[in-house]
């Protein structure tokens, strides 16, 4: 629902922030991890991981893409909420959890406060073998791929419910006979075609 807010930090604290968006203070839970980063700024962009309950709806922040994508995983593991998710990644970096699962040292997991021998193993069953798949770059952010304007435009048809071909199609005809065209103006003129 969130992807991240960016705005002033109001209040900062170890555990959670106040963060001004537009004049909207949003609370924030953070880790260690994200509060160290965060700590010495007044604006600041957080990764945000909003989280719903019966009772509550939490909003996690996190410094880094990488850092809201390890708390993710680990929150998708059974037995692992949010709070203890949060608890992981600021007893231990995320790059040493990260080694952890992978490595599969149930030692370190386990010595994190509220992780048993039983949860440790969890999580290095449940989590190995996606985060090897990710690969050890996995919390560098990556840069953000720019999509040409055809491929932006493509996307937008897509999400609009039209068939992948049949758009890719119009659009290759139409920046064919002008190159010139923007996004706006190449769905406009595609909406017209299909």
């Amino acid at each position: 629902m969130y992807d991240y807010f960016s705005g002033k930090l109001v209040f900062k604290a170890p555990t959670h922030v106040i963060l001004d968006v537009s004049g909207i203070g949003y609370h924030v839970h953070i880790s260690l991890t994200t509060f160290s980063q965060i700590k010495d700024l007044e604006q600041c962009k957080l990764y945000i991981s909003f989280q719903v309950r019966e009772d509550a709806h939490t909003l996690y922040g996190f410094a880094t893409e990488g850092e809201r994508q390890l708390f993710n995983h680990l929150i998708s593991v059974s037995g692992i909420g949010p709070n203890t998710g949060r608890m992981m990644l600021s007893s231990i970096s995320p790059e040493e959890i990260q080694s952890a699962i992978v490595n599969g040292q149930v030692q370190v997991i386990q010595k994190i406060k509220g992780i048993g021998p039983k949860s440790a193993q969890r999580v290095i069953l449940e989590l190995q073998d996606k985060l090897k798949k990710q690969g050890p770059d996995a919390l560098i952010p990556l840069p953000a791929a720019k999509l040409s304007i055809s491929e932006e435009a493509l996307t937008a048809l897509v999400m609009l419910g039209f068939g992948k071909p049949q758009a890719e199609k119009v659009l290759n005809s139409l920046v064919t006979a002008d190159p010139t065209l923007s996004v706006e103006a190449l769905i406009k003129a595609a909406l017209k075609r299909l």
